[in-house]
């Protein structure tokens, strides 16, 4: 497993301290986590808390009659999208609306843009809930699509906290080729992994959720029960990044391994197709989820 020095820790805590309200989730964003990770929760109970805020409730409602879900008629209330999704994927639906603001506000760089990553998060996910899907995980591929979409928020935490850092890195990982996680380790510390996996360990998300976003570059350091969801946004977010699909720099340097492809559950031919449908998919995702 990755180690963090004293140094390190240090660092990430200032750091998460530091990017204060990017780095809050929504008081309902927070509750609906808890509903669902609630043994005892309900779909009552996460309809209960999505009414209490509008805007949500319209994007649930928005995501769930899109082209994205592919639902026979229109799913006009709430209560009836969390019937025919499930909890799990209105709360996953609930985070990804409000992830997208975070990447809206923040400083501006020259060599990072921060809608463009926006756009690499969202072929990830998309890349990631297809490959869950030809792997034979229809009833994965909600988690997965989360857990591609949230892979880079370490990054967000560098745009806000190590702005001057996060430029030079993307400077030098464009022009000239260098490893991305190694310009971090440089010129930062700790990388956006370990950010992020301290961004979402402070959000309280699931422990899948947090492997992923912590371990996508590595994901062999995972133990059996995490490394498949690790695995496949690492495979997910190479394919993005060779497509060029937004801010493509961060695994440039990575190729696929067929001990890669056997863990996923995917073959070379499949990758392929997932390849030439992704500019579809991901124009279906952005169409209800932009930021």
């Amino acid at each position: 497993m990755q180690v963090q020095t004293e140094d390190n820790k240090a660092i990430v805590a200032k750091a998460i301290a530091a990017v204060g309200e990017i780095a809050t989730l929504p008081e309902v964003t927070v509750k609906i986590i808890e509903v669902v990770e609630d043994p005892k929760g309900t779909a009552r109970d996460l309809h209960n808390v999505i009414k209490q805020d509008p805007a949500l409730s319209a994007k649930v409602l928005k995501v769930v009659n899109s082209a994205f879900y592919g639902l026979p008629g229109q799913v006009a209330s709430v209560d009836r999208a969390i019937v025919l999704l499930g909890l799990s994927a209105v709360k996953n639906i609930s985070i990804a609306a409000s992830i997208s603001r975070m990447f809206k506000s923040g400083n501006q760089l020259e060599h990072f843009d921060a809608k463009q990553m926006w756009v690499h998060s969202l072929a990830v996910s998309v890349c990631a809930k297809n490959i869950c899907i030809a792997a034979g995980d229809v009833a994965g591929h909600d988690e997965v699509f989360l857990a591609g979409l949230i892979h880079d928020l370490g990054i967000l935490i560098e745009r806000q906290a190590f702005p001057e850092q996060l430029n030079e890195i993307a400077r030098r990982a464009s022009t000239g080729g260098e490893n991305w996680l190694d310009l971090e380790r440089e010129l930062i510390g700790p990388t956006h992994q370990e950010l992020g996996d301290a961004l979402t360990t402070k959000w309280k998300f699931p422990r899948h959720l947090r492997a992923a976003v912590g371990y996508h570059h590595n994901p062999d350091e995972l133990s059996d029960e995490l490394k498949r969801i690790g695995m496949i946004v690492h495979t997910a977010d190479i394919l993005c990044c060779q497509e060029q699909h937004g801010f493509h720099w961060t695994a440039a340097n990575e190729e696929f391994t067929q001990e890669l492809l056997d863990c996923v559950g995917v073959s070379i031919e499949q990758l392929v197709e997932i390849r030439d449908a992704l500019p579809e998919s991901l124009a279906d995702a952005q169409s209800v989820l932009q930021s």
